[in-house]
């Protein structure tokens, strides 16, 4: 009976303890991530946005964008994309579309992002009729709108496709995907892979189309990247679908993981230790009581500094500027 009284006791002291180590040890990523700005799925390389990054094709006379809800305090992004504005005298003018009018459906295909709109326009060659389905206020509308070919504006810049640097280390491109037996999507393309790419350890391919992560549809190259970047952790298994030699496939994605370090570790007042990646610093303190200290060491770029009892102090690997003069 003692024995066991003691042994409850020892393990209450032990989660204690653990509790105490947990709530005094920080981490951080043992790699600096660089920070990402995610691009808009219209890059607006000149004012014609089908023009400037496909000088071929057709072109509607649209510019458009995500679809975000109006209010100021619960932005959402709400089905099909927003005609931000129509060209004058174009195709949509002609078929009677307004800046506003929310686009759903192109021939039954959804609309989710703008991508969508200019890789479908980039993929038509000749004067082509297309059924616009649109919603205007609460009103469910549809429209006739006949493409003509786009003229070559002479742009200075083309897309190409777009890139995630840091998660899969990959180029994508928006495509338009028939598989028989189901409606027509858009999905991902996968266009090229760094040689450190996580895609290239877990069997990803160039040309492979990627069609949806964790069963939700990408809707776009750029709908891929954010979605990676905004809903999923660095290192976190994503399982995505693949549409490969005809055929649809599951696979699973380990993102790229910089790994964990740990960047701070407080036993006041026995010890203190800190690390950080930007600045590069490391400090150590032992038998710290705030104003005094046995010993402090502080590495700050190139410089080491050693500190015994506040009174004995010495520095190793200084750099020290010159100014020389020709």
């Amino acid at each position: 009976m003692r024995e066991r009284y003691y042994l409850h006791r020892l393990n209450i002291f032990s989660l204690v303890v653990c509790a105490l180590l947990t709530g005094c040890i920080s981490y951080q990523p043992r790699v600096l991530v660089p920070s990402l700005t995610l691009s808009a799925q219209d890059i607006g390389l000149n004012e014609s946005p089908v023009d400037a990054s496909r000088n071929s094709g057709v072109d509607f006379g649209i510019e458009a964008a995500v679809n975000e809800s109006d209010s100021l305090f619960n932005v959402e992004v709400l089905p099909g994309i927003r005609i931000r504005a129509v060209n004058p005298g174009g195709p949509a003018n002609a078929a009677g579309i307004q800046p506003g009018d929310v686009i759903l459906s192109i021939n039954g295909l959804e609309t989710n992002q703008p991508d969508v709109l200019y890789t479908l326009a980039r993929q038509t060659r000749e004067e082509t009729e297309f059924q616009f389905q649109i919603r205007r206020d609460t009103t469910l509308l549809q429209a006739s709108v006949i493409a003509r070919p786009a003229q070559n504006s002479g742009a200075p810049l083309r897309e190409l496709y777009r890139v995630d640097p840091i998660a899969t280390r990959g180029g994508y491109r928006t495509e338009l995907l028939t598989i028989s037996g189901q409606p027509d999507m858009a999905a991902a393309r996968i266009m090229d892979i760094a040689p450190d790419s996580p895609l290239l350890t877990d069997g990803f391919y160039v040309d492979d189309i990627i069609v949806a992560i964790d069963g939700r549809p990408v809707g776009s190259a750029q709908g891929l990247i954010n979605s990676i970047n905004t809903d999923y952790e660095l290192g976190d298994t994503v399982s995505m679908t693949v549409f490969r030699n005809n055929q649809l496939h599951e696979r699973e994605l380990t993102l790229w993981n910089p790994g964990r370090r740990i960047s701070r570790l407080s036993l006041l007042p026995l010890l203190q230790y800190e690390s950080t990646l930007s600045p590069q610093r490391t400090s150590f303190s032992l038998l710290d009581f705030w104003l005094f200290a046995v010993y402090r060491f502080d590495h700050s770029a190139g410089e080491r500094r050693h500190q015994l009892l506040e009174l004995f102090s010495f520095s190793s690997d200084y750099g020290e500027l010159v100014e020389e003069t020709q």
